[in-house]
């Protein structure tokens, strides 16, 4: 699909030539990785932008959640005497961490319209490193939610910020695998960050008078700073934000509104009473955040961790059966290791067999999380021991949705990129939001390892979601029949295919009066 008119540069000329129409994967290659059936200019574009954007997120996220699971692991391996944490201060220093997240998240990202990424995300990046460095050397667990709060703030503009961008350079074939991989390399940093702890306890403990888990923070922040200096000489500029970014040449800068302009993706608007109302009046703006809150709320917290370690607890629940600092934090990465895999597979589903459509995944992973919920708070905690293990291991095979919907968002919303950007930072804003007040009533640190009250939560979340789900799809697909309606007394679109029928449904993007002569609406399968 694409405009059948020409369109107008960022520097005020026309965009003449062949225009760039998405279709859908035809091969196997296609497939493997969605370039291999592109024309050798669009390969070379996104060869580079992989390269720089793709690299430079994943590594980011990498070292994100290197951090935040760093906090357990070090909370596990001496943080919780050293600091005297222990009562709920692990869980209260993660709502300190989220309400900074919380404050910065909506402003990055509307920020990221108006100032180019190149600048805003690494500037972040520069702080949040030292912030992380000075983890290190807490005295006290009030020194230690002071820092965590800053380490929040500064972070807050990453991951919402990263999945606006991806949403502004890449199209529904490509996307879903992008944001995943993305997403992903937050997960392996949670792999990693065992590995790190039992490295860490082994190696550098005592080294230069600081424990094992002070140089978890010490490392994670060092690594950050040069990936911030790269960040300010690669990131690129929006496609169509108003300046070329370096490593592109003018052909292939053009090329990259072109590609944006054929799926309906569209610029930079000034805010005015009209375009507010627009926003606030849509149920987009009320229901699609909603979808990532509940998702992100709803999966179960790490419990395999204190789990290992109860058995070290007087009087011992299974006698003769114990397990030393570097089982603790090793052990629970089996669990990574399979959802990472399976998360993999359902983001290649999405983007290449499935044309796109996201939400299959969310109904699935809803019924999955559901089912082990229900196990791991009904098994008994120290009966059948290999088989609980086996549970913890296949706990979070359902929790591959989250990039997935976000995905969905950006394509949803691409004739409006504040929109766009507003309501993915929504989305992960509230997430944390309730993230930041939940744990404290339902996944308190005392109740582990049993964590009944957050178990059952879990099983609620997933239900709502699964409904919620059904209501988006439901309202795209009455906002797919207007429009298409619409457009057949405007004389520009056959009438909408009859239920059932083999063709294509449309995408019910963001349909409002002013973009709905001039915006092709993208294409979701409902």
């Amino acid at each position: 699909m694409g405009h059948a008119e020409n369109e107008i540069g960022l520097d005020g000329r026309e965009l003449e030539g062949e225009e760039i129409e998405v279709k859908p994967i035809k091969t196997w290659k296609g497939y493997v990785w969605d370039t291999w059936e592109l024309p050798k200019d669009q390969r070379w574009l996104l060869f580079k932008l992989d390269a720089f954007v793709l690299t430079f997120a994943s590594i980011g996220y990498f070292l994100k959640n290197l951090d935040l699971y760093n906090v357990n692991n070090a909370f596990l391996s001496g943080m919780e005497e050293d600091l005297s944490m222990y009562g709920n201060q692990l869980v209260t220093q993660t709502s300190i961490f989220t309400v900074g997240y919380v404050i910065g998240q909506i402003p990055a990202n509307l920020l990221l319209t108006r100032v180019s990424p190149r600048w805003v995300i690494p500037t972040l990046e520069v702080g949040w490193g030292v912030a992380t460095i000075c983890q290190s050397s807490v005295q006290s667990y009030q020194g230690l939610y002071a820092l965590r709060f800053f380490v929040g703030l500064f972070e807050s503009g990453f991951y919402p910020g990263i999945h606006y961008l991806l949403g502004s350079w890449y199209t529904p074939k490509e996307l879903g695998k992008r944001a995943m991989v993305f997403w992903l390399a937050g997960a392996i940093g949670q792999l990693f960050s065992g590995f790190l702890q039992a490295a860490a306890y082994k190696n550098l403990n005592g080294v230069d008078g600081h424990s094992g888990w002070r140089w978890l923070f010490i490392i994670d922040g060092i690594i950050t700073l040069p990936l911030a200096i790269m960040g300010f000489i690669f990131f690129p500029n929006l496609p169509q934000g108003g300046k070329r970014t370096w490593w592109t040449t003018e052909e292939e800068h053009v090329l990259s509104v072109k590609r944006m302009n054929a799926i309906g993706r569209a610029g930079k608007e000034p805010w005015t009473k009209a375009k507010f109302i627009r926003i606030f009046t849509s149920w987009h703006t009320y229901l699609l955040p909603m979808l990532y809150v509940l998702w992100n709320n709803g999966a179960p917290q790490a419990a395999m961790g204190y789990w290992l370690k109860s058995f070290n607890h007087k009087p011992n629940p299974v006698p003769g059966t114990n397990f030393t600092v570097p089982q603790i934090n090793n052990l629970p990465l089996v669990t990574s290791g399979v959802f990472i895999g399976m998360a993999f597979v359902w983001a290649w589903l999405s983007d290449g067999p499935l044309r796109g459509a996201r939400w299959p995944f969310i109904y699935i992973g809803a019924v999955i999380s559901l089912i082990f919920c229900v196990l791991m708070r009904q098994m008994p905690l120290y009966e059948n021991l290999y088989g609980r293990k086996v549970v913890y291991w296949l706990s979070n095979i359902g929790f591959g949705a989250g990039p997935l919907i976000l995905s969905w968002i950006n394509e949803i919303c691409s004739s409006d990129t504040e929109k766009r950007a507003l309501l993915v930072a929504m989305g992960n804003d509230f997430a944390y939001v309730v993230q930041a007040v939940a744990p404290n009533f339902v996944w308190k640190t005392t109740e582990f390892p049993a964590a009944r009250k957050g178990y059952l939560w879990c099983i609620v979340l997933q239900i709502l979601l699964m409904a919620l789900t059904a209501i988006v799809q439901l309202l795209l697909w009455r906002d797919n029949r207007k429009a298409a309606t619409k457009r057949v007394f405007d004389g520009t679109l056959p009438g909408p295919a009859p239920l059932g029928s083999d063709s294509p449904p449309l995408q019910a993007s963001d349909i409002d009066e002013k973009r709905a002569d001039r915006t092709e609406i993208s294409r979701i399968s409902l």
